[in-house]
């Protein structure tokens, strides 16, 4: 094996065989390091020494009675995670990727997920668990956790074996966008294939590099800033997510300092970028040509993030076929699609009307049409299909219904929920059952010409006077009315209020708006740029500060949140706050 080889991903591999094939052949080649500040190096890890480190966590788990259990992986981004994620795996260790809390939100979710995971042993660092018991010491959430700083095992050997494929290698939560998390029991196997499928659309190449600043306890951090890599054998170059969101040109700059080939993102982030370079705050002479895939995994993509950050970056060596937008879930592991990098990302026009009525008539520019990003296409094991929700039977080319996924990557289910489980994982299309099994993704879409376009999620779709209308695109629409609000926050919903349905929407807007527009201006915009793009009056407009809005853990704005703490009078309206300053 060579560096930058793919690991021979057979039926008998496992994560820690990865990395232990890694280690035997390329003991001395770097595999991760860390960017403090998203700028400098600050820590590396050669295989060699990732394989020691992992196999030392592993036997002090083991000793400490937690191997063939779960546990807590409460770690910032950096290179204490990686070894620990790789230790539990070693262990057979089902281990919980949790974002470390800042305010006591985030710490009932850390409860709840250790709760349903069965475990009351949180790993950490030393700097986190101070922390935690100095914030949240009294509070009721830590009663009987056990904080472990993985930091100060004792060094030991590890003398068991490898971990079988079909073993649960994680419990990846979901990021509770339509509902509460619930822990995917994702394998070795699944992980894999999920690789294979990444590489076969993506392939990483001698020269491969990732830069990374998604967070690492998200399926798309996790998969495409460390197993990905590990398997694949190319260094990655990681950073933390708030180095990214201070200053998204740190992510650039990187990627041309360590001449980065595949880095991936949400759609918003690419946005970030656009804004920053507008306002002056990307570091000129930037060379991007060594970017080959740009991996973005909004559901869905818009068309308008696309085509600005090509234009934008275009002078820096940017491809517009790098950009390569694709689609995936934690229930399939992550990706399901994805378009080749030899092709720019595949646009459609279609019908606004038609689509609010569940049908897809493509349309020239104009008007009365609207722009549609492809997600790519399935690859090796992975099958699509669109199924109507209701009748569950398969719908053909250019009709709206309901994703179903099924392959290699589908996860075993969700951890404790067997009826959900039974529901969600193992669905059968009606007439079709001889097709086996799907996986019920709760997202809409089509196919066209074998591609797939996603169009929104089933349970946010608002429906008025029998047309479908999609919550992003009136949030698109709201985003846009002025200066000073933001890509990815707003969130449209509908309530029932005893009569009828009203729309309303919550959006985000900073200081600065609130000042030089006032919210009474900027509701009016609103109002305005939602009635000319989507002809449909809003009832209510909520404004509030930058951050207000609840969020996943992967930075998509949670509709059902938002609309609960609407129902529960909780959302702090700005325009009342600058009234009363």
């Amino acid at each position: 094996m060579t560096t930058n080889e793919p690991v021979l991903m057979g039926p008998a591999m496992t994560l820690p065989q990865a990395l232990s094939l890694r280690a035997e052949k390329q003991p001395d080649d770097t595999a991760y390091v860390y960017l403090r500040d998203g700028e400098e190096p600050d820590g590396s890890l050669t295989y060699r020494q990732l394989d020691v480190d992992a196999r030392s966590r592993a036997a002090a788990l083991a000793a400490a009675g937690l191997g063939g259990g779960s546990a807590v992986l409460l770690y910032p981004s950096g290179l204490e995670f990686v070894r620990t994620l790789l230790g539990c795996m070693y262990a057979r260790v089902s281990g919980a990727p949790v974002q470390v809390p800042r305010r006591a939100t985030g710490l009932a979710r850390l409860r709840r997920i250790a709760d349903d995971a069965g475990t009351t042993t949180v790993l950490t660092t030393a700097e986190v668990k101070r922390d935690l018991e100095e914030r949240f010491g009294d509070r009721t959430e830590l009663a009987g956790l056990t904080l472990v700083d993985t930091g100060a095992l004792p060094r030991a050997e590890w003398t068991g074996g490898f971990p079988e494929p079909e073993d649960t290698a994680l419990l990846q939560y979901t990021s509770g966008s339509t509902g509460d998390p619930k822990g995917v029991m994702v394998t070795h196997a699944n992980f894999l294939a999920n690789v294979a499928e990444t590489d076969e659309l993506w392939p990483s190449g001698p020269d491969g590099v990732v830069v990374s600043w998604l967070p690492l306890f998200h399926d798309m951090g996790m998969l495409f800033g460390v197993l990905m890599p590990l398997c694949e054998g190319m260094p990655a170059y990681l950073m933390a997510p708030d180095a990214f969101v201070r200053s998204p040109g740190r992510w650039l700059a990187a990627i041309d300092r360590f001449r980065g080939t595949h880095a991936a993102a949400p759609s918003f982030a690419y946005e970030l970028c656009v804004k920053a370079e507008q306002e002056g705050k990307v570091a000129p002479g930037l060379d991007l040509s060594s970017w080959r895939v740009a991996a973005n995994g909004a559901e869905p993509v818009r068309w308008q993030a696309v085509r600005s950050f090509a234009e934008a970056f275009a002078p820096a060596g940017f491809r517009p076929e790098a950009m390569c937008p694709g689609y995936g879930l934690a229930e399939n592991t992550l990706k399901a699609t994805g378009s080749r990098p030899a092709e720019e990302p595949a646009l459609l026009w279609v019908s606004t009307d038609a689509l609010r009525a569940g049908r897809v008539t493509v349309s020239a520019p104009g008007a009365d049409a609207q722009p549609l990003v492809g997600s790519g296409v399935p690859v090796l094991g992975t099958t699509v299909r669109i199924v109507d929700p209701a009748s569950r039977t398969a719908l053909a080319d250019r009709e709206v219904g309901e994703i179903w996924v099924s392959g290699p990557c589908v996860a075993a289910g969700y951890h404790g929920r067997p009826q959900e489980s039974e529901e969600t994982f193992r669905a059968s299309i009606d007439g079709q059952e001889e097709a086996g099994t799907f996986l019920r993704t709760g997202d809409l879409g089509f196919v066209h010409d074998g591609e797939l376009f996603v169009t929104g999620r089933l349970k946010d779709v608002i429906i008025r006077q029998g047309r479908n209308f999609y919550p992003q695109d009136i949030e698109l629409s709201a985003e846009t009315a002025a200066p000073g609000l933001h890509p990815n926050a707003a969130a449209a919903f509908s309530v029932d209020d005893g009569e009828r349905e009203r729309l309303v929407i919550v959006v985000e807007a900073d200081g600065r708006a609130l000042r030089t527009t006032g919210p009474d201006e900027l509701t009016a915009r609103i109002r305005a740029a939602v009635h000319e793009g989507q002809r449909l009056d809003v009832d209510e407009v909520v404004i509030v500060r930058r951050g207000f809005l609840p969020r996943t853990t992967s930075g998509k704005v949670q509709r059902r949140a938002c609309r609960n703490r609407y129902l529960n009078g909780e959302l702090k309206h700005a325009s009342a706050a600058e009234r009363s300053a």
